[in-house]
């Protein structure tokens, strides 16, 4: 009996023990899970070092710069224009109808510390009363000090001293979607800020009627509205980037576009306001047309952008320099040139008796020809 029962005893041991080595060799159906747990840690705990951007997180900075140099300006007029009606309308503001008295708003920049202010031709033009209110509330009486209808440019001028001025951008290398923001007084608004970004460059919206206007807007998508006109397009760091000028709109209110003139143009039409109380402007003396595929393809050109010289004026510039009709501009002074609106604001920003460098295809070949600029 007692060896049957050491024979019972020593069975169930060894089945234990062959019970548990089985559960150590056999598959662990819970591995999986823990495998994934782990590896999801692992990627959690990933250093991955931030992104730079110049962006800055917002324009309270440049709000706060740029405010202070913008003036909300109010002219009168006795005799009334008759109104444009155009898809691209100028912000001139509520005009009043019949043989009244007609009344716009708009606004302006300080240009200098002593009260010279830039606006649009348009807010001001035959003005009789132009009146000016700073961001402070202080109101002076202006006059206007010379206009440019083929830019629509003016400068006006308040007595006094110390005014608030901004830093200038350098707008020839300003570039498609970098931000800026609208600083003006839309509707009577004052001192609205908006902001957007360049949407584009060298823009003809052919709004100043051809011929010999210099039209190559930055345009943008900030909100602007009948008042902003005359008003800042400043960059991110608050500098001044171009004069708000005209919105593309079938309402009359801002359909998502707007265009402003190029600080730098600005800065060369209106320092010779003030000096010489007009646009001391310089000319090629050539006919153009704007290059394209099909143009190209007639000429027998390996290229597609550029200006094409039409006709030579008869003791111009161009002519005396050598240019010769179906020449095909492409650069000025180591900048390209792509369309008609990028030639008009190089040459409207160099000054009468200036030697620029003008590259030109001529059969499919570059040169590159010096032309001393002439006045009208």
């Amino acid at each position: 009996m007692k060896q049957l029962f050491a024979l019972m005893l020593a069975g169930i041991v060894g089945g234990l023990i062959t019970l548990g080595g089985y559960s150590l060799l056999a598959p662990q159906t819970t591995a999986p899970a823990i495998q994934e747990s782990v590896f999801a840690r692992a990627v959690n705990n990933i250093n991955v070092p931030p992104s730079t951007t110049n962006v800055p997180f917002d324009f309270k900075v440049a709000a706060a710069k740029s405010m202070p140099a913008v003036v909300h300006i109010s002219a009168k007029i006795a005799q009334p224009a008759s109104n444009r009606q155009d898809p691209f309308r100028f912000f001139f503001g509520d005009a009043y109808g019949g043989g009244q008295p007609q009344g716009g708003t708009g606004s302006g920049v300080f240009y200098t510390r002593d009260g010279y202010i830039v606006t649009n031709n348009h807010v001001v033009a035959n003005a009789d009363e132009v009146e000016v209110t700073l961001y402070d509330n202080r109101t002076y009486t202006a006059r206007v000090i010379g206009t440019e209808e083929k830019s629509d440019l003016a400068v006006i001028k308040i007595e006094g001293n110390n005014f608030p001025i901004l830093d200038f951008s350098n707008s020839d290398e300003a570039e498609v979607g970098e931000w800026v923001l609208a600083v003006g007084n839309p509707f009577d608004l004052t001192s609205t800020v908006t902001a957007g970004i360049v949407s584009a460059k060298g823009r003809s919206i052919n709004l100043l009627g051809g011929g010999k206007a210099i039209e190559s807007f930055i345009q943008t998508d900030a909100a602007v509205n009948p008042g902003n006109s005359g008003g800042a397009l400043v960059d991110a760091k608050g500098r001044l980037l171009g004069i708000n000028t005209a919105i593309a709109t079938r309402s009359g209110v801002f359909s998502g576009y707007s265009f402003a003139i190029p600080v730098n143009l600005v800065r060369r039409i209106a320092d010779d306001i003030i000096e010489y109380g007009s646009f001391q402007r310089a000319y090629l003396g050539v006919e153009i047309s704007e290059l394209d595929g099909d143009y190209a393809e007639q000429l027998g050109l390996p290229i597609t952008q550029g200006v094409v010289i039409e006709k030579l004026v008869e003791g111009g510039s161009a002519k005396m320099s050598g240019l010769l009709p179906k020449d095909v501009i492409v650069g000025v002074n180591n900048r390209e040139v792509k369309s008609v609106p990028e030639l008009q604001e190089m040459i409207g920003q160099a000054k009468a008796g200036d030697i620029i460098e003008i590259a030109v295809n001529r059969d499919g070949e570059e040169l590159y020809l010096p032309v001393r600029l002439k006045a009208e």
